[in-house]
């Protein structure tokens, strides 16, 4: 048996298990079955280190599933590179944002939106498990906009995938667009792991989350160009350290680059926009968009 592990570069491995050698043995009370096999595991770790790290056992995978599983990414990795393409001939830009639940992407693009109205032509995919009440908030602001719900899924997926977003994208006319916007389902884990064909990755993440999350959710802080430190307004609020914060992000992506700001107010948001364009090379860098707070 093996398990299957997908590094932040798209490289993938599995780390062998031989299981031949259990043993285990259930006669307590209420069990209902007993059985023996030996139990047996070369491991250097204490028996406390391995508490602290925790109990990966549970995610044992065969074979046949890693095969899978690399079929799955490697189809994804294609058509993620068709989407691109399509962008590119279009000479169009494409933003993955990608956050939490509630860390304020939405109301981060409605800012965005107000500030690059009849500056710039967006589209905007939206990607929500169910409902269009996001991409309804983001009407107004002359945006074309594509909403994508995945509660097809087991259950609605959590992500958003290349073959999701190809279907999105053929509801925009690339042709009259400049930015493409990809608000990603808000999960701080799967979207971080598929590539669906953009040019560049960023987060949005609320102070209200805690200082430890770029350390419980390395691979979503690591895979991005750029981290939005949302909600900066409710500061004096909160007992959040900030200087906790950037350590834990540096050390796990030292050249993210940051943006502190408040979607609710406008403050700071100029340096984000101003981040979009550069990407979009609309925008010689320093130059300022004169987005206006409230």
């Amino acid at each position: 048996m093996g398990r299957f592990h997908r590094h932040d570069d798209g490289t993938w491995h599995s780390h062998e298990h031989d299981e031949s050698g259990h043993m285990h043995e259930h006669g307590e009370p209420g069990h209902g079955r007993s059985h023996d096999h030996q139990h047996s595991h070369d491991h250097e770790a204490s028996p406390a280190s391995q508490e602290i790290i925790g109990d990966h056992s549970g995610y044992q995978t065969g074979r046949e599933r890693i095969e899978i599983l690399e079929d799955i990414y490697a189809e994804n990795d294609r058509l993620a590179a068709a989407n691109r393409a399509s962008l590119d001939a279009a000479g169009v830009t494409a933003v993955n944002l990608m956050s939490s639940p509630g860390s304020g992407k939405t109301a981060l693009l409605a800012r965005t939106l107000e500030a690059l109205r009849d500056q710039v032509r967006v589209g905007i995919v939206e990607g929500d498990i169910e409902t269009p009440l996001d991409a309804e908030r983001l009407g107004g602001f002359g945006a074309q906009i594509s909403l994508l719900n995945t509660g097809n899924g087991f259950g609605g997926e959590c992500h958003l995938d290349a073959p999701m977003v190809a279907n999105a994208l053929g509801g925009l006319d690339l042709a009259a667009l400049d930015l493409v916007v990809i608000e990603n389902v808000g999960n701080l884990v799967c979207p971080a792991e598929f590539d669906v064909g953009e040019h560049r990755k960023a987060m949005v993440y609320s102070i209200t989350e805690g200082e430890d999350k770029p350390l419980k959710y390395p691979v979503m802080f690591r895979s991005v160009a750029a981290v939005v430190v949302n909600k900066i307004d409710l500061a004096p609020y909160l007992d959040f350290d900030r200087e906790l914060f950037m350590n834990n992000l540096h050390q796990v992506n030292p050249n993210a680059e940051v943006f502190e700001l408040s979607a609710k107010t406008g403050d700071g948001v100029d340096a984000w926009v101003s981040w979009l364009l550069e990407g979009c090379a609309l925008l010689e860098p320093g130059v300022e968009t004169g987005v206006a707070a409230e």
